[in-house]
């Protein structure tokens, strides 16, 4: 029986699956929002108290918190003339700690060389993995 959200078909579920893993990795893409998942991870924050605490802007910090919201990652809680920030789903933060460390066990020793360091063609278009458009 599929998971809520996903189609009967295998088809449809892989599709679903790769939807969400691709949304979770672009959250994961830029190091200010692994920094900002890490710090609602350890407890719910302002903005401006994020802002600080990881040394950028608040327009900056704003441009992020938009972009996790958007992938479902992160929610508001207002709070009288304030917004608090935190996990959509206290899973997530498990599934950072989760992520990290399998990451580490498995390769410590290397880095991430990214497509458009290396000039390789399929640079700034759609992932040649997934397909075009689907990225």
């Amino acid at each position: 029986m599929p998971n809520e959200g996903q189609t009967k078909t295998r088809a449809g579920t892989v599709a679903s699956d790769v939807d969400v893993l691709a949304r979770f990795g672009r959250s994961l893409a830029d190091p200010i929002r692994c920094r900002i998942l890490l710090a609602l991870r350890e407890a719910p924050a302002y903005p401006a108290d994020l802002a600080d605490t990881l040394g950028v802007s608040r327009t900056r910090l704003s441009n992020h918190l938009a972009c996790l919201r958007d992938c479902g990652l992160v929610v508001t809680a207002p709070e009288g003339r304030r917004t608090r920030y935190e996990l959509a789903d206290p899973r997530l933060g498990h599934a950072l700690d989760d992520l990290r460390a399998a990451v580490v066990a498995v390769a410590t020793d290397r880095t991430c060389v990214d497509a458009d360091d290396q000039g390789l063609p399929w640079s700034n278009r759609a992932d040649p993995w997934i397909g075009p458009g689907l990225s």
